[in-house]
């Protein structure tokens, strides 16, 4: 009987132990999934809006990652969207305000409205914030550094900009690095930037904006073989969900496109792709049943809160 209770005893603490390492490990957090306009989208009272405008529940922000170090207590913000404020305190919430209100720096993939106008919010009309680091490839950089108002950000010392360049580590911390790589889109302003998280024993791609996959000069398939789950450009479900647009004007892999790539890959492979960077047009953020039919078809389709 005392072998058996002290086996019980051995096991409870090796669960323990586990769950701890567990716990300790970094992490994903979604805190936005939308397309640069959020939804519901401005203006739009069709079918894809009309019950959000009603239903605060089904509200989300513009797309944007948490990665969080538990063995640190620190964490980094993907993308500074027009929805900052409220997704600083959504972390905060969801994390039960174990980490600090700002991150340790924010990662900014390019010079569209959805991805960098948050950091206004750092000025001194709102927070007057002191050198937080804003991670961006040069060009972006240089768009920070010479149009106002973002330009008075930098004289300030609101923030800083750590020099990055594409397919360059920049480590985080001693088990933690973010790489920085171009991918083709609309630069009217900057370049855009995809990233790959090095986290742990984990590996995560984040690409919200791309043209279609053919005009990259890598191939998605490989990369998405190379990582544990890949958060892909979703923007629209498939051709025709723009009437009156010339919808080449918004070159978007359509998730229909991207899901026929996959489709002779093995169930492993589909699993780690994960869509995200959802126009309000995209039934994926508002019809469940085209939700489920995407995951029948072995892929994700990302949750705002949702933890990875």
């Amino acid at each position: 009987m005392l072998k058996k209770h002290l086996c019980c005893i051995l096991l409870l603490l090796a669960s323990i132990t586990l769950r701890a390492q567990s716990e300790d490990k970094p992490f994903i957090i979604t805190l936005g999934i939308a397309q640069d306009g959020g939804y519901p989208h401005m203006g739009c009272i069709k079918q894809c809006c009309n019950q959000a405008w009603v239903h605060d529940t089904m509200k989300r922000w513009v797309v944007s990652l948490a990665l969080v170090d538990p063995a640190t207590k620190k964490w980094w913000l993907f993308e500074a969207t027009p929805d900052i404020k409220e997704q600083l305190h959504y972390f905060q919430s969801l994390t039960q305000g174990q980490y600090r209100f700002l991150p340790e720096g924010i990662f900014v993939t390019h010079a569209h409205i959805g991805h960098y106008t948050g950091l206004m919010e750092l000025g001194k009309e709102v927070m007057s914030t002191k050198e937080v680091p804003v991670y961006a490839l040069p060009r972006m950089s240089a768009f920070l550094e010479t149009n106002g108002p973002w330009s008075q950000l930098i004289s300030m010392h609101n923030i800083a900009l750590p020099s990055m360049r594409a397919d360059t580590p920049v480590r985080l911390t001693s088990n933690i690095s973010v790489t920085a790589f171009t991918v083709p889109h609309r630069d009217e302003y900057s370049e855009t930037a995809g990233f790959e998280i090095n986290a742990g024993n984990k590996k995560y791609l984040f690409i919200p904006d791309v043209n279609k996959w053919d005009k990259w000069e890598r191939n998605i398939v490989d990369e998405v073989k190379n990582v544990d789950i890949a958060f892909l450009d979703a923007t629209f479900y498939e051709a025709g969900e723009l009437p009156g647009r010339n919808i080449s004007e918004v070159p978007h892999p359509f998730v229909s496109e991207t899901m026929k790539l996959f489709q002779a890959e093995p169930p492993t492979i589909r699993a780690k792709v994960c869509f995200i960077h959802f126009n309000h047009t995209n039934p994926l953020m508002w019809d469940p049943a085209k939700r489920t039919l995407v995951e029948k078809n072995g892929f994700l389709v990302s949750g705002q809160g949702k933890r990875y």
